[in-house]
């Protein structure tokens, strides 16, 4: 517990001071990245279940966050809000029909239903097609406090993002969350117990695709624009990376791992396309050196060394 109280004590330090040290636009989107990853972690390391489709909610989430605040002047609390529901009720559409199958099919399935939601993004004329949804306004916080200003749009990302991980790490340490890795670890004796598996695996479905919207709506006030990447299964791709690389399975670790992912794609961006090549050189450096992330493997040393966290 005093190990968990020391990184939350960090992560708000870290957030606080971050604008000063780095450009306060690529804080934001890590922001917004690790949210997502710690969203996606919370199904794949805690419940078990690998999803290839979760940027098809953090991209629509974003679509209907930039609609409402741009086409029918929405604030942009109202704005995230919108866009969050949509998620969560994606995710439940997905959901729903995702559960029936397990393993690789699971994937297979979340990967179809995230392309068709793809083609319909492409397709909408209110999506804007390949050029995006483009101009969205900040607005004014609570009507009041002016996004357009960045220190004001940082702090408004730091909150979302905390209260975001504070709901994480509520439902992981909750009897809910015991109950997810039970089904994780065993599923048949999960089974066993008496416990409606699938009613617990569509709950953790949707609160993770509402916290990946959460993520996505955000993200598109952040940028003032929600485009086809954000949607694109690559994107599904690198949040898996992300989770991994930092650690699957533990609650900072998305965090680290979508520190790393996006800090690599910012500053070596004048390498081109070798920024990729690097990445997933570091990928696979991660899986066969060490397989429980950067978080996981810390942990692990802390735990040989005998410090008493």
């Amino acid at each position: 517990m005093r190990g968990k109280q020391i990184g939350w004590i960090v992560l708000i330090a870290l957030g606080l001071a971050a604008p000063f040290v780095v450009y306060p636009v690529l804080v934001m989107k890590i922001l917004c990245f690790a949210l997502f990853a710690c969203a996606f972690n919370l199904l794949l390391g805690y419940t078990g279940l690998l999803s290839f489709g979760h940027a098809a909610f953090l991209g629509w989430a974003g679509y209907i966050c930039g609609y409402v605040v741009k086409e029918m002047g929405w604030s942009p609390e109202l704005g995230i809000v919108a866009g969050t529901a949509s998620a969560a009720v994606l995710g439940f559409v997905f959901g729903s029909l995702a559960i029936r199958r397990a393993g690789i099919y699971f994937a297979m399935v979340t990967l179809a239903l995230a392309q068709l939601m793809y083609f319909f993004a492409l397709q909408f004329p209110f999506t804007g097609g390949e050029d995006g949804l483009q101009g969205v306004p900040r607005g004014h916080l609570l009507g009041f406090i002016d996004l357009a200003n960045t220190t004001n749009m940082y702090y408004f990302v730091l909150a979302i993002f905390l209260g975001g991980f504070w709901l994480i790490d509520r439902a992981i340490h909750s009897p809910f969350g015991q109950v997810l890795k039970a089904i994780r670890e065993n599923e048949p004796r999960a089974i066993s117990l008496g416990y409606d598996v699938d009613r617990y695996k569509l709950l953790a479905f949707v609160l993770s695709a509402a916290l990946s919207g959460l993520a996505g709506a955000t993200k598109t006030l952040v940028y003032q624009l929600a485009s086809l990447t954000d949607v694109h299964w690559h994107m599904s791709g690198e949040i898996v990376l992300m989770t991994l690389l930092g650690g699957m399975g533990t609650v900072f670790g998305p965090v680290v791992g979508a520190g790393v992912v996006v800090g690599l794609q910012n500053y070596g961006a004048e390498l081109g396309q070798w920024v990729t090549v690097l990445t997933g050189l570091i990928f696979v450096i991660c899986v066969l050196s060490f397989r429980r992330g950067i978080v996981g493997e810390l942990a692990a040393l802390i735990k040989r060394s005998g410090i008493r966290m």
